[in-house]
């Protein structure tokens, strides 16, 4: 037996038990005539005690020479500690040690494991195995464990059933890039990783399993950055015989759940937004709520004077930021900088102070009176003392840049509290979007998404105004589930091809199977994925999917502890038959 007692277990009512227990040498204090070792495993650290006078003397000159992380089982007995330490739950005990064995050296770690490391991110990718042990990142793997199990309990007790689905599937054209994989035994053809199990959790449906869930990974070769990475975890479901609001009302069931259970917080309203309005009052779909300075738009006040930055523009629009009246010329400047880095791409800002005794001072105030100025402020809802930031020109690129600066205001002010989750859903998204690149629509959500039924008209005439039975949930500013009722009869789903651009032939080739499977009693259904990940990092008070990852990639999607991805060799690449092109 290596342990009786894990190292975070012990406490005063152990006094004079004999005990047993293994981990790693966190801190050695070598006194000549006492040394004391912080034994540290994944419950906690236990002090020990090698006593010159009460310790055998192979076991004291053993204890000398053990080193940070050598892996030791000790026995002895546990005693009251001299000098408590109220900051750990072991603090009031430490074990006097009988006996000692190495059961493994270790080599000097490349950095301090302790929560305050002195080793960076690159130098702790590399080596996360040793990054695990320290409690930021285990615990970070403990709360993702909480939180995936709390998931489980109560997708279960809603009658959802856990079903694998297959990894090596079908590419489609649709969607990110796909990571496709080479089949030996088919040369010259491909199998992709999924990007999601859409297709097999409709076929399930089809096949009547009724509630599905899978906590599944998935994989899109896409660029990376801090909340993407090209494997990551989805909670997939579906559900049939739904329509909207069931959908809706289960998940949102589950993440008042998650907050109650997890953080021990009542969520009572998840507010409702249309996508436009979620794009006219924040300037995007996925809107943090915990504070306010919702857009105004200004054309009717702001294009009827000589100023032609704005008469030429296309929107005018501003942000009320409480209390900023005071910032400086200095710090407004430093504003307009950031609004004009190449990230944001505005071409300059206007601002306006409501200053005391309803006075108002801008850097328009050559062009606009006192009474433009106070009709701003009622527009952007600004109050005395507040500051009214305004940009203008295209109106989606224009509410782009206003959404980026009102989120860092957001940070700036400390409006966007990590220990505050304000979730909402956002509603009626167009069904398409138009891409200028390639001069066609593409589906925003997916080709499976149902049309709302007093839109299907608008298909042939005007598709750009189509709404999709769609909705995501939002929290804290981040999307943290999206999903539809999908399209369940083959006629719809064949129109909804057309509209994408493909023929009849490439749909049946695509997706044959699915529109074959439409024709053997398909029930209405729909279902929503969301993404673990981040939802685990917003849960846990970061929007960094990264440091709840056991083993991520970097920026550039490559794991450089095993140094992945990797060439092969030749022989391998015959027996797949690939040849690669020489550089």
């Amino acid at each position: 037996m290596y342990r009786t007692h894990t190292c975070g277990a012990l406490r005063a009512s152990d006094i004079n038990t004999e005990v047993t227990l293994s981990g790693w040498v966190s801190k050695h204090r070598d006194k000549g005539f006492m040394i004391w070792v912080d034994l540290r495993d994944r419950y906690g650290i236990t002090q020990l005690i090698f006593d010159e006078e009460r310790t055998d003397k192979a076991v004291f000159e053993t204890a000398k020479n053990l080193g940070r992380e050598f892996v030791i089982q000790v026995k002895g007995k546990v005693i009251e500690r001299e000098a408590k330490n109220n900051n750990i739950p072991t603090g009031d005990i430490e074990v006097l040690v009988e006996t000692l064995t190495v059961l493994n050296r270790s080599e000097v770690p490349p950095f301090t494991i302790e929560d305050e490391t002195d080793g960076g991110e690159d130098i702790r990718m590399k080596y996360r195995y040793l990054d695990i042990r320290r409690n930021p990142v285990k615990n970070n793997l403990l709360f993702r464990h909480k939180v995936a199990q709390e998931v489980r309990n109560y997708l279960s007790a809603q009658d959802f059933c856990e079903v694998e689905t297959p990894y090596l599937i079908k590419s489609t054209p649709e969607g990110a890039r796909d990571f496709v994989v080479p089949s030996r035994m088919n040369p010259g053809e491909f199998y992709a990783l999924p990007q999601s199990p859409q297709t097999f959790k409709q076929l399930l449906m089809v096949g009547g399993m009724d509630r599905y869930f899978q906590i599944v990974k998935c994989f899109r070769d896409e660029d990376l950055r801090a909340d993407r990475q090209p494997e990551f975890t989805q909670i997939d479901c579906e559900m049939a015989f739904v329509d909207q609001e069931d959908v809706m009302n289960t998940f949102e069931g589950m993440t008042k759940h998650l907050l109650k259970s997890v953080h021990n917080i009542d969520v009572k309203e998840f507010p409702r937004l249309t996508f436009e309005e979620a794009m006219r009052k924040y300037g995007n779909d996925k809107p943090d709520i915990r504070f306010g300075m919702e857009f105004g738009e200004l054309n009717a006040v702001a294009q009827h004077k000589d100023f032609v930055v704005f008469n030429n523009s296309e929107l005018v629009v501003g942000i009320a930021v409480p209390g900023a009246a005071s910032y400086s010329r200095k710090e407004i400047d430093a504003l307009i900088d950031w609004v004009k880095r190449p990230q944001v791409g505005a071409s300059g800002m206007v601002y306006c102070k409501y200053e005391a005794n309803d006075t108002y001072k801008s850097s328009v105030d050559k062009f606009f009176d006192q009474t433009d100025l106070k009709a701003w402020a009622e527009i952007t809802g600004a109050k005395e003392g507040d500051l009214i930031l305004v940009l203008s020109g295209p109106a989606n690129k224009t509410r782009a840049q206003l959404s980026a600066l009102r989120m860092e205001l957001g940070n700036r002010l400390g409006l966007r509290k990590s220990n505050e989750f304000a979730p909402l859903w956002v509603v009626d998204f167009p069904l398409f979007e138009y891409d200028e690149e390639s001069g066609r629509f593409h589906a925003m959500h997916h080709p499976f998404t149902s049309p709302k039924k007093e839109d299907i008209s608008l298909l042939e005439t005007d598709p750009g105004k189509v709404r999709a039975n769609a909705y995501d949930m939002v929290l804290n500013g981040n999307e943290i589930g999206g999903g539809s009722i999908r399209i369940h009869d083959k006629e719809t789903q064949q129109l909804m091809f057309k509209h994408l651009g493909f023929t009849p032939e490439q749909a049946q080739e695509q997706f044959g199977f699915l529109m074959n499977a439409f024709q053997y009693g398909a029930p209405p259904h729909g279902g929503l994925a969301f993404g673990l990940d981040r939802l685990v990092a917003i849960l846990g008070g970061q929007e960094t999917i990264r440091d709840f990852i056991a083993f991520p990639k970097n920026n550039s999607g490559r794991d450089v502890m095993i140094d992945a991805p990797s060439t092969i060799d030749q022989e391998q690449l015959n027996e797949l038959s690939i040849s690669l092109i020489q550089k």
